[in-house]
């Protein structure tokens, strides 16, 4: 009986032996899978590798040369480009433009995003129509939309300058003007965006339970208390998001300056950091100069973004 006992399997021994052969079965197919894993995002990491990253370090390379275009390599001149870039009164300008576009347009296009995300979250006649209203202007090209408005800008051809002439407010050509050009480029930059970060806050406000507001009022909350210290603290993800995504775009706006505003605006009023890179690159063909600038604003914006997302983070620790 003892021998018996001593070579039949426990319940433990089958149970190790089952978990050994699962594993060893499923062995396989695990490699299997995680080969056609990669296999799925090799399209996706090419197009990156090649559009995207191995751009970035050629034009971190063409910064330390002088290279123009048709004339050839003229070798390594280390920061040479970049001691031009400090001394340039235009590389300035732009930056400073880009600034003054980055600080109205993000915060005024932010705030009425979640005003009008708010409202149309809302059961209200007509959600859906007036959801696709302000979505529509986002799936429209940036420089029909600059062209579009540039007419309705005219001061002689225009409709909103008719329309301000017979209410009596006088019209004067705002893409024209050195003082009003680039707040004409903000007013259409925001038309264009309010509905891209409309949704996004509609989909973080769609996600907060609502038992959080009904416990609320039961508490007695206004709806000041309850936006404060309900909506905004669970809506910060969405929040970062749309605030990150805001001034990247912002710091690399080109095309609707470029349309309604050729070659800076008057008095380069409307120069920012982008169209003075087209101009040393495409006009001028002075491609290390314009690899200096862009990299200049890459470590910009990259630095900005660890930033916010470092605020985030600590906040959410918090």
């Amino acid at each position: 009986m003892s021998q018996v006992a001593q070579h039949s399997p426990t319940t433990l021994d089958l149970v190790h032996r089952t978990d050994r052969a699962t594993s060893a079965s499923h062995k396989p197919r695990f490699r299997v899978g995680r080969f056609a894993g990669y296999l799925f995002v090799l399209p996706s990491a090419v197009i990156l590798l090649v559009f995207v990253y191995w751009p970035i370090v050629q034009a971190f390379a063409l910064s330390l040369q002088q290279w123009q275009f048709g004339s050839g390599t003229h070798g390594f001149v280390g920061l040479t480009n970049y001691a031009r870039l400090i001394d340039d009164p235009r590389v300035w300008n732009a930056f400073q433009n880009t600034l003054y576009y980055t600080v109205v347009t993000v915060p005024v296009g932010i705030v009425l995003s979640l005003l009008l995300a708010l409202a149309l979250n809302e059961a209200i006649p007509g959600r859906a129509a007036l959801r696709g209203a302000f979505f529509l202007p986002v799936i429209a090209s940036f420089a029909i939309i600059a062209i579009i408005w540039s007419f309705l800008l005219d001061p002689d051809i225009g409709i909103l300058s008719y329309w301000f002439r017979e209410i009596g407010v006088p019209v004067s050509g705002w893409l024209r003007d050195p003082h009003w050009a680039m707040p004409a480029v903000m007013l259409v930059s925001i038309w264009k965006n309010v509905g891209f970060n409309m949704v996004i806050f509609l989909a973080g406000l769609q996600g907060i339970d609502r038992t959080y507001y009904e416990a609320a009022t039961v508490d007695g909350a206004s709806k000041w208390q309850r936006f404060w210290s309900i909506t905004l603290p669970l809506l910060r993800p969405s929040m970062l998001f749309v605030l990150v995504i805001s001034i990247i775009a912002a710091f690399e706006v080109f095309d609707v300056v470029w349309v309604m505003t050729p070659g800076g605006g008057p008095l380069f009023s409307t120069d920012v950091v982008v169209t003075y890179i087209y101009h040393e690159g495409i006009q001028n063909l002075d491609i290390s100069y314009a690899s200096t600038i862009g990299v200049a604003l890459f470590v910009i914006v990259f630095v900005l973004t660890l930033v916010q997302l470092r605020v985030l983070r600590f906040r959410e620790v918090d």
